[in-house]
Formats: structure tokens, C-alpha cells, sequence
């Protein structure tokens, strides 16, 4: 039992069988016992490995298509530089220095981290410098913005409901720390959304990635930019994604609340709000098209060792390269997206 357990199993006992995305709040973001407040979540040490720590090809490429899109949006001559949860700043750091290739860029970018735990904003200082920081998208300063967030969605909370012959029952988390269905309610959002879903499946609902996606293209649509969504899921996928990583083994999610990362498939189609246009494709698609071979050939060429076992982590379809998915997020009428000519 960790300490957060007996915080959960209080709460439980108080107010009834708690909905999934109060558990997932709870074990990710407590203030004192929660996940990504006191656990090293990142690389060999951690709990995961993200695209970032394995080469820096992935970020330079990634820094590229940024200062692309930027000169196709005419280089404004100031906008906002945005990642959304940045982990120890890695991707942040390498997307800066590919972009010392384009001086005018970075003379023009605002460098905002959205991230919310003060021990990651130190590590994210440390790596970075004196970056600013936000707790929320409402917070940017105005203008263009041109964002990315590589694992990012994976991580906000979300709620799973079934569906039965009389409606929708919520999977919720009651005593003991095990499943409990709620009594049979009407969801209208969701029987329009899957009307012709067979009864007993399941569909997860994040709300918070819906209401962070209404703030970015709504900023998208009205002020220019573009946004880059690197996360493992599907464009429409339903069913039951919820799951635990600890020590980069799959675990038991109930069993070591605050103590274990908790994640779930992104449904990308959510992401795509207020009528901004959009490219989707794998990310082993997508580094392949930017050139990463061309890249892995320049560092093996310099000495660089291993480049080769990167780059087919990140591309083979047997690793990340099919997994992961990319999302990019556009002004309507923008046209082809590089990284996505042949995407879905």
C-alpha cells in the first residue's frame, strides 16, 4: 500500500466510487503523492523512455518542420515557441539548437513550457534556462503559436463508460480499488458519438484533452500557427486503453497509486476542433518523409554511434514507428503539411 492508497480509499469511503479521471488526477498530480510530483519518470532510471531521450534526431526533425511551418506561415516576426508537457526539456533543447539555422526564428519565438510540477519546471530551468512557464494554455501571451507535445495526451485523465441495451453505465473505482459499474444513465454526447457501437463495449472519454485541443486550434484558427501531436492511440479508436507503466514493465494500475505512470490510447478525432484542418499519419511516416535516414547517415558519417539502432526504434513498424501517431493541427485552407503528403 503507498501513502496515496489510503488518500483514495478515504475519498471512497466518503463520497461513493469515484470515476476513473479522479483516480487518474489523484495518482498523477497530487500535490504531495502524486506521480509527477516526486517520481523520475523519464529514461533508463525511470518508468519510460520518450521518442526525445532515444536520439536527437527525433527533435531536430521536429525543430525543422517548426521553423518549416513558421516561414510558411509568412515568419512572423513574433510568436509563441510552446511544448506542452516537456519532461526534462530534452525535446525543447534540441529543437532550439537545429533551429540556430534559422536565426530570424528563434530572434522571433516566445519560448513557453506548459507544465504544471514545480520539481519537472526546475529540471526543465536546468536544461533550458530561464524559461517561462505556464499552468494553463489561457495564460499564453497573444499572438501565432506553434506548438508540440510529444506524449503529452496520453497522460490527462479520462473516464470509460459501457454501453448496455438501456444506455451507458460508467466504470468507476470503488472499494478496495477495484471496478464497480454506476447505475444505468442517459449520455446523449455519447449515443450520437457511437450510435451504432455493439452493447458491452467501452469507450473512454478525456475530457481534458478535449478542453486543451478547444483552446489550441480556437488559438490556431484565430491567430495562426500550427501544432505537432506525437502520442500512441488511434484517429478513432474505442475500448479500454487504461494502463500502468513501472520500471518500463506494464504493471497492475490499482496496485501502487503515485507510484506508477498512468496512460491511455489518444483519440486523436477529439483533437481536432474549431474547424481547423489537420494531417495524421504514423510517426515512422512521418520522421521517414522529414529524412531521417539523411540525418542518421550525417551522424554515423561524424562518428555517431548506435544511430542506426535509433533510428529503426523510432520508424520500425515492430517498435514506435507504427504505434505512435502524428497529428498536426493547422489554419483551415492551409494546404499540404509537410510530413503528411501521403497521410491518412
Amino acid at each position: 500500500m503507498t501513502a496515496l492508497t489510503a488518500i483514495i480509499e478515504a475519498e471512497i469511503a466518503a463520497q461513493g466510487p469515484m470515476p476513473l479521471s479522479r483516480y487518474m488526477q489523484l495518482c498523477l498530480s497530487h500535490p504531495e503523492h502524486g506521480y509527477y510530483m516526486q517520481q523520475q519518470p523519464f529514461g533508463a532510471d525511470g518508468d519510460f523512455t520518450t521518442a526525445p531521450e532515444i536520439s536527437q534526431m527525433f527533435g531536430e526533425l521536429i525543430g525543422l518542420w517548426l521553423v518549416h511551418m513558421w516561414q510558411e506561415s509568412g515568419a512572423p516576426d513574433h510568436f509563441i515557441l510552446l511544448e506542452l508537457g516537456p519532461g526534462r526539456g530534452t525535446l525543447m533543447a534540441d529543437i532550439l539548437r537545429v533551429a540556430k539555422l534559422a536565426p530570424a526564428f528563434l530572434e522571433a519565438a516566445e519560448v513557453c513550457l506548459l507544465e504544471t510540477s514545480t520539481r519537472l519546471q526546475a529540471v526543465q530551468r536546468e536544461a533550458l534556462g530561464d524559461m517561462r512557464h505556464i499552468a494553463r494554455l489561457e495564460d499564453l501571451p497573444s499572438g501565432p503559436v506553434f506548438a508540440i507535445a510529444n506524449e503529452f495526451f496520453d497522460a490527462l485523465p479520462i473516464r470509460q463508460f459501457i454501453k448496455n441495451d438501456f444506455g451507458w453505465q460508467e466504470r468507476l473505482v470503488g472499494e478496495g480499488l477495484t471496478w464497480v459499474l454506476s447505475d444505468t444513465v442517459q449520455q446523449p454526447d455519447l449515443e450520437a458519438a457511437f450510435a451504432s457501437l455493439e452493447t458491452g463495449r467501452i469507450v473512454e472519454v478525456a475530457a481534458a484533452s478535449q478542453a486543451i485541443a478547444n483552446t489550441l486550434t480556437k488559438r490556431i484558427a484565430t491567430q495562426g500557427g500550427a501544432a505537432l501531436i506525437v502520442d500512441y492511440g488511434g484517429f478513432d479508436g474505442i475500448g479500454d486503453t487504461f494502463q500502468a507503466v513501472l520500471q518500463h514493465q506494464k504493471a497492475e494500475p490499482f496496485s501502487a497509486p503515485g507510484k506508477a505512470d498512468l496512460t491511455a490510447h489518444v483519440r486523436f478525432k477529439d483533437l481536432v476542433q474549431n474547424g481547423v484542418a489537420h494531417g495524421f499519419t504514423t510517426q515512422g511516416q512521418f520522421l521517414t518523409r522529414l529524412g531521417i535516414e539523411a540525418r542518421k547517415q550525417a551522424l554515423a558519417t561524424a562518428g555517431a554511434k548506435g544511430v542506426a539502432a535509433d533510428m529503426a526504434r523510432l520508424t520500425s513498424p515492430n517498435e514506435m514507428g507504427k504505434l505512435f501517431k502524428v497529428l498536426a493541427l493547422v489554419p483551415e485552407g492551409h494546404g499540404e503539411i509537410a510530413g503528411f503528403e501521403h497521410g491518412t
